[in-house]
Order: structure tokens, then C-alpha cells, then sequence
């Protein structure tokens, strides 16, 4: 999934394979024996599977990865971007940028020559606009308004140029000033900016325009013959919404899909045929995210650091990521890319011991009081639902694994799939237990947005994490420009949440991806696969316009 928004965190599901934000660290396997490359041409389709669809593809209300894989660089862009190779920040909608000595102020040029998909020009009234936009309590953008709490203004200076001023310095000022969602100001001004309806029709200035999006089935985007920049090569790009992995897998080999998140176990036995490797080349690379299982501390259940860490204790994550996950991951233990200097390696994972668990949870008060076999304290039973999205297989295979620990401790988990968009409603109105997902990540991430206890009503603090020590660290870490400084506070941080397990984590998965080598040029650089990049030599193209 193309995470283009630097280090905004999104959410995932633990068996989605998100196709950017790697490191450099891959496996490919690439064969191209049966297609003869003939150069660069443009024309050709790519069917690129999504396993859910998005709730909406306004970039500023949106918060999952789905939408950021078919609005980010290819309909709507910022002001820049990351290069793919070298990971530097450079100029996309801006030509220009220059930072005062104070750090508290950031002035763009914009391109003049940049226009909506729609004919209008792109100026910086659009950039205030969706700034503002950003900043207004009655938009469904809290995990957006956490970056942005530092800025006391964002002014026009002209059309073709704007100022970003921040109250005090920020490490990640120019990453977020520069990677904001920007959206039209003509098409969104006017009524509740929530429900507008060019949250289903997106107008952008980028590469590709929107086509049509016909509801669980497809999204439709074709390129834009009008673009400022280089032009891509490929015609059309169709998201297929195939929302279980087994059947978008039948439908990738009978060569209906271009490209295509694997499971474990389609990556390691079932496409090593020779028809599938004749056909497909596979990728294989690690990527910044994490999987967990967060206990809503709101519930009675979970309020506790001693029973979270008992549910720790009771989850087997060597045989899950051995039997499941067929060693496509590494278990985690903290909330920062595993392949990060951020990330505390002398935190070790809790190890599997129901004896542990057994005793965390008498302690907790938690026993079978009248001997019906079900723990229960002050007259609760302890029975609690796990919230899983439909189509995470690897979900549902670790939840089926957790259940029956669970019940040997007289512990009763129900497990509960919803739709994507059910899931997120959920989630945003804390109308859960517990439940089992992903944060995808940037480069550098700031992890204010999931942690602060600024967050817990209405962003992206789910759980209900509040630790004051753990709030001052993450907010002084924003402040502080030097990256080994700003670690320190970080890993002191990590202890912290080890210490209160407001998630179990869960893994660092493995991108598997498998792309039809009708496709050339598909390099995996450290940011991931770019297919603004790639063609189809001609004599392969197919697919035709209806």
C-alpha cells in the first residue's frame, strides 16, 4: 500500500501486505521467462488487489491504508514526497521550501502550472483551506489534528506561495507541512465537509484521475493526460475489492489480478508451481508496521497491567509465527519499526507461560468465585468479545489460537468479525473489547497519535493509554531535533508501555507480494514498489476500455 503521507500511522489488517515503506532488506524472486522486453511504452492495465474497501477517499477524514494505496501519489498529492531510493524529502506541488534559523517557520513556493483534474488551478488558498479544514473540531480528522497542534498559522503569501508557523520547534515540522493532505477548496468549502460527496468521486492534481468506484467490487483510476509532471505509463489502474485472500489468490493465478498481497502460506507452498512462477515474479521485504492485540483499559476486564500482562502470557507467539506465519515476521515488543534506531532490542518479549498468567490473574483478583468454572471479580464474569476485521485469516487463526488458551483459565472470548467499515465505526466510537490489527508506519514516526492521552476520546488512543510519565517523554521527544536524543526519551517510553502491555504485540510481518511479469521495471527500493514506474511492453498489454 502506497504510504505517501511520510509518517502519518495507519491502520491494517494483520494479514494485509502493504507494498511500501520497506527497507532495504528483500527477496526476489524474478523469472521473466516467457515475456520478451521491448522498451518503454505506454499503454496496459494494472489490476492491483485490495482486500477491504475504503470508507472514504477523502484524504483528510481517512485514516486507513486502503486509501492512502489508491489516492496517495497517483490522485492526490502534497507539497513533496519522499524519493523512493534515497528517502529524501523532495519537491512534488512545491518547487521550493526554505526553514528559518529558529526552525518555527516554513515558506513553500508552489508550482504555477499544477491544475485539479477538474481544470481549476492549484494555489495556495487550497493548501490554508485544507490546513484549516484539518484544524476544525467538527471534521473526522483527530489523527491528523495531533501533528498539527504546534501550528499557530498557515498563511497565503499570493497564489503561488504559503507559510507554515509553528509555536515552537517540531522534528517533524517540515514532514508534516510539506506531506499534508491537500484537497480543492472550490469542490469542499461549502456543507458538512464529513459526508461531501467528492469523498466518492476524488479530485486531485496528480498522475491519474478518478474513473468510477462501484461498491464492493472495484475503484477505477485512468491517467491523467493533463499532468504538470511526467506522465506514467500505464493506461488504468483497477483496485480489485476481493475481501478473502484464498479467493483473490484463485483469481490472481487464472491471471485476473496483476498484483496481489500473499498469505504465508500462498507465499511459501502454493505459488511455487512452475504455471504460477511462469507467470508471476515475487517480492519479499520487510516494511515498517506492527501487528497487536489491544485491551480496551475502559472495560473491567482490562484495567489491570496485571491481567493485560497475563494475556501476553497466554499468547504463543513462537507457534504462531512459526505454524502461521511460517516465519514471514519477527515478534516485536515496542511501537517503533522493528529495523529502527528507535526501536529498544533489550526489550524481550514475555515468554509463553500459563503458569505466569495463572498467578497475575489470581493476584488481579480474578478467580472462579462459585465454582461455575468462569473467573469473575465483584460479581463480573469474565467473558469479553475480540474485534477482528473479516478477511484477516491470519486474524482469525491467532484469535482461534488465544481462545483456547483462554478457555483452559476459564476465560470465555467471543470473537466477532465486522466489515472494514463496521471495524473502523467501532473503534472510533470505543464500542470494543479488544481487538487484533496493524499500524503501518512512516520513516520516522511520531507516536504522539496513538499514545497521547490527547487522543484517547477521539484519535487514534483506542485503548485508553494515560501514563503521565509516558505523556511528558512523547511530548518533549517531539521538541527535540537531535535523533539520538530524541531516542532516549523514546526507548525510556518503549519500557513503559512493556511495562503496562496496553497491547500484546504481535509481529513485524513481511511484505509477499507476487506482481505478473508482464510488468517491467519493477524495482523494490527502500521505500517499496513503485508502480508509477512500470510498463507493460506492448505485445502484452490487454485489458480494453468499457
Amino acid at each position: 500500500m502506497l504510504i505517501l503521507n511520510f509518517c502519518r500511522i495507519f491502520l491494517i489488517f494483520l494479514s494485509v501486505v502493504c507494498i511500501s515503506c520497506s527497507n532495504s532488506e528483500n527477496t526476489s524472486q524474478n523469472t521473466n521467462s516467457t515475456v520478451e522486453d521491448t522498451g518503454a511504452v505506454s499503454g496496459g492495465w494494472l489490476i492491483y488487489h485490495i482486500l477491504s474497501e475504503p470508507a472514504t477517499l477523502n484524504p483528510i477524514i481517512a485514516s486507513d491504508a486502503v486509501e492512502s494505496t489508491i489516492n496517495g501519489n497517483n490522485i492526490y498529492e502534497s507539497l513533496a514526497k519522499r524519493d523512493y531510493e534515497t528517502l529524501e524529502i523532495i519537491p512534488q506541488i512545491a518547487e521550493s521550501w526554505v526553514i528559518s534559523d529558529d526552525k518555527l517557520k516554513y515558506k513553500f513556493k508552489l508550482r504555477e502550472d499544477v491544475k485539479w483534474h477538474d481544470g481549476m488551478p492549484f494555489t495556495s488558498a487550497d493548501v490554508v483551506f485544507s490546513y484549516n479544514t484539518i484544524m476544525d473540531p467538527k471534521v473526522d480528522a483527530p489523527h491528523l489534528r495531533s501533528y498539527y497542534q504546534e501550528i499557530l498559522s498557515v498563511n497565503a503569501i499570493g497564489d503561488y506561495e504559503v507559510e507554515f508557523t509553528y509555536a515552537r520547534p517540531y522534528f517533524l515540522a517540515l514532514e508534516f507541512c510539506s506531506g499534508m493532505p491537500i484537497v480543492p477548496k472550490h469542490l469542499f468549502e461549502n456543507g458538512d465537509f464529513n459526508k461531501n460527496p467528492y469523498g466518492r468521486k476524488p479530485v486531485g492534481t496528480g498522475p491519474y484521475k478518478f474513473v468510477k468506484w462501484t461498491t464492493g467490487r472495484e475503484i477505477v483510476i485512468k491517467k491523467n493526460e493533463d499532468y504538470w509532471g511526467k506522465k506514467p505509463d500505464l493506461e488504468r489502474i483497477v483496485f480489485k475489492i476481493i475481501n478473502d485472500p484464498t479467493v483473490a489468490f484463485q483469481v490472481l493465478k487464472r491471471g485476473d489480478l496483476d498484483l496481489s498481497g500473499l498469505t504465508p502460506i500462498q507465499w511459501d507452498r502454493q505459488s511455487n508451481t512452475k504455471v504460477f512462477k511462469d507467470s508471476f515474479n515475487k517480492h519479499k521485504y520487510f516494511r515498517p508496521n506492527y501487528s497487536f492485540i489491544g485491551w480496551n483499559q475502559n472495560k473491567p476486564y482490562f484495567s489491570d497491567k496485571r491481567v493485560r500482562t497475563a494475556m501476553t502470557h497466554l499468547l504463543n507467539r513462537e507457534l504462531i509465527l512459526n505454524k502461521i506465519l511460517l516465519e514471514l515476521g519477527v515478534i516485536v515488543t515496542n511501537p517503533f519499526y522493528i529495523n529502527s534506531p528507535e526501536y529498544d532490542k533489550s526489550i524481550k518479549p514475555l515468554d509463553y507461560s500459563p503458569e505466569t498468567a495463572k498467578e497475575l490473574l489470581k493476584k488481579a483478583g480474578w478467580i472462579d468465585h462459585n465454582n461455575d468454572g468462569i473467573r469473575d471479580k465483584d460479581g463480573v464474569k469474565f467473558e469479553f468479545e475480540l474485534l477482528l476485521p473479516s478477511g484477516s485469516d491470519t486474524s482469525e487463526k491467532i484469535a482461534t489460537i488465544l481462545k483456547e488458551e483462554l478457555d483452559n483459565q476459564g476465560i470465555i472470548m467471543n470473537i466477532r468479525k465486522t466489515e472494514w467499515a463496521v471495524f473502523t465505526t467501532r473503534l472510533n466510537e470505543r464500542k470494543f473489547d479488544a481487538v487484533t490489527l496493524g499500524w503501518s508506519m512512516g520513516v520516522e514516526s511520531d507516536p504522539y497519535q496513538i499514545w497521547s492521552s490527547t487522543q484517547m476520546e477521539t484519535g487514534h488512543n483506542f485503548v485508553g493509554f494515560d501514563n503521565k510519565k509516558a505523556e511528558k517523554l512523547i511530548t518533549e521527544a517531539r521538541k527535540e531535533f537531535n535523533r539520538k536524543d530524541r531516542i532516549k526519551y523514546y526507548q525510556e517510553f518503549a519500557n513503559i508501555v512493556h511495562e503496562e502491555q496496553p497491547y500484546t504485540f504481535l509481529f513485524c510481518r513481511m511484505s509477499t507480494v507476487a506482481v505478473s511479469n508482464r510488468f517491467m521495471d519493477v524495482v523494490v527500493y527502500p521505500l517499496g514498489l513503485n508502480p508509477l514506474e512500470w510498463y507493460v511492453p506492448e505485445s502484452y498489454q490487454k485489458y480494453g476500455l468499457n
